[in-house]
């Protein structure tokens, strides 16, 4: 058998320099680098997801000011850009200041006292970091002739991991000391680029930044991070059709699973271009599968402290409107939980118009891993209790084992519906259909909730590679099993699937009205198109 060449993917790498001089592949941004260096604004604010190729565009951004020409050989670049300079770059990475006002202040004593050995200052044992910062970018400039360039990476990151503790106010005063200098030196200041998830406009870099400019929104840099469509044909025909061989995939079959997993994201109302995440499709790529690898990395993590009761508003998020002022101006920690959603790459722009955006899950990865964070907390186990259970389900069901998979929904959703007390004010059925629909979600499968036909409304539609299950729950005082099949067969819930290869499994369950789990189920009839 020949060995298939592999080609070097940057899966993870933030760092152009390493990127290119490393031979890794690398989709062309730099036309984009040099609109926004030349003709944007001097202060400059973009909010991305995490994982999202921020880092490596503030690290090309870098590359670019630094007059590294060598390294942008054979990119669009090279024909927009005539005369190379080297400016002096002060970048910070918030990543790296903790969550404490104590964390912060070592920070940027650690970056100034870095740049003041680079440009011959002696700072006096008392002053400020304020003033430290000011008297940096001013000797800089003084040294190189030319003003100086400011690059703050993930600016946000220490303000969400102390939100709702008592650190937070401390911390937000150092921001707002600090930075507050890069309004009072712009007469120093060539460009000024800040990234982030979240945006906390009142309290930090916003607050005395008030000529900062946010291309979050703007349609000309849409696809700034990310790679859409025509960059996947462009630049990963090779991997795309080692994926499809190694799976046995068609080119169709290939493109289309990894457009549902990753692509789905949009960031202007005015150029709607489909964007993959670029972290879970290079993974993707590089490991010729798919897998949940946005969620892995600990995307997860800060959903609690934005979002209340998650699991039980998780339908609310398939489809929600939002005013424009809250999505593109509004303060995350008052925006609400579908604000702070967006921000972090959980829900997406799917329509606009003169009343606002409508926003739902932009793929399947993040929708999973939202599901999978908030089944914990609804079937009130330890995360540990349900992992098994969750993986034999997923597999049963997906390989045709009825059975045992009753068995193992039966096991999950026992007791659930009694005993937790936040679903006290939905009526039974609609607790048992949140249930067994976040299940089902969260083991993988593609779940469509209440779909309505002309004759009537399937409770739950699931599908796998291999089957689609058409499910109607039914109470035992309703009826239980028995009614739900008749319904299934009465009002021919078979016939929207008919042109669909997969076999079709009609499933009537019934459900204690006490909420006290599965009791029973029914198949009713199986149809193989």
């Amino acid at each position: 058998m020949a060995e298939i060449k592999r080609r070097r993917l940057p899966a993870g790498i933030q760092s152009f320099l390493k990127i290119r001089k490393e031979n890794y592949l690398y989709v062309d941004k730099s036309d984009l680098v040099w609109q926004l260096a030349n003709n944007g604004d001097t202060y400059n604010y973009l909010s991305r997801p995490r994982r999202f190729g921020k880092s490596l565009l503030v690290d090309t951004l870098q590359a670019y000011f630094e007059g590294k020409k060598e390294l942008f050989e054979g990119l669009k670049i090279m024909e927009m850009e005539q005369g190379w300079k080297s400016y002096p770059i002060i970048r910070f990475d918030m990543s790296m200041a903790g969550a404490t006002p104590e964390g912060i202040q070592s920070y940027f004593n650690e970056v100034f006292t870095a740049y003041e050995s680079k440009y011959g200052i002696t700072p006096l044992s008392l002053t400020a970091l304020s003033n430290r910062f000011k008297n940096i970018i001013v000797k800089a400039y003084e040294q190189t002739g030319l003003p100086v360039v400011v690059l703050i990476d993930e600016y946000d990151a220490p303000l969400q991991h102390s939100w709702k503790t008592p650190e937070h106010k401390a911390c937000t005063e150092v921001y707002r000391t600090v930075f507050a200098v890069l309004k009072n030196a712009d007469e120093y200041e060539k460009f000024v680029f800040i990234t982030g998830i979240t945006k906390f406009t009142q309290i930090s870099l916003f607050s005395v930044l008030n000529n900062l400019t946010n291309i979050s929104f703007m349609p000309e840099y849409a696809t700034i991070c990310g790679i859409t469509e025509e960059e996947i044909g462009a630049n990963f025909q090779p991997e795309l059709e080692q994926m499809a061989k190694i799976n046995n995939w068609s080119a169709q079959e290939t493109h289309d699973r990894l457009k549902d997993y990753y692509d789905g994201y949009h960031f202007s109302r005015r150029n709607m271009v489909d964007v993959y995440n670029p972290y879970s499709l290079v993974n993707a790529l590089n490991a010729k599968e798919l897998g949940n690898f946005w969620a892995s990395s600990g995307a997860t993590s800060l959903i609690p402290k934005f979002v209340d009761n998650a699991e039980l508003r998780l339908n609310d998020f398939e489809s929600c409107a939002i005013l424009r002022n809250t999505l593109e101006m509004s303060d995350v920690t008052g925006g609400g939980a579908a604000l702070f959603l967006y921000q972090s790459g959980y829900l997406t722009i799917k329509e606009s118009d003169e009343f606002g955006y409508i926003l739902g899950f932009p793929n399947e990865e993040v929708k999973q891993a939202l599901y999978e964070m908030v089944l914990p907390a609804l079937t009130m186990r330890a995360e540990n209790e349900i992992v098994s259970l969750q993986s034999m389900l997923y597999r049963q069901l997906g390989t045709g084992q009825l059975e045992d998979a009753m068995k193992s929904l039966k096991a999950l959703i026992a007791d659930v519906p009694y005993s937790n007390k936040k679903l006290a004010s939905m009526d039974m059925e609609e607790r048992y259909r949140l249930i067994i629909s976040t299940i089902l979600n969260a083991i993988g499968m593609k779940v469509e909730i209440e779909h309505m036909l002309a004759t009537g409304r399937i409770d739950l539609i699931a599908s796998t590679s291999r089957y689609i299950y058409v499910i109607e729950l039914k109470l035992k005082n309703n009826g239980g099993k028995e009614a739900a099949v008749q319904q299934i067969v009465n009002n021919q819930y078979f016939e929207p699937f008919k042109a669909d290869k997969r076999e079709v499994i009609g499933l009537g369950i019934e459900l204690d009205d006490e909420g006290k789990g599965l009791l029973d189920w029914k198949k009713a009839e199986s149809r193989k198109n």
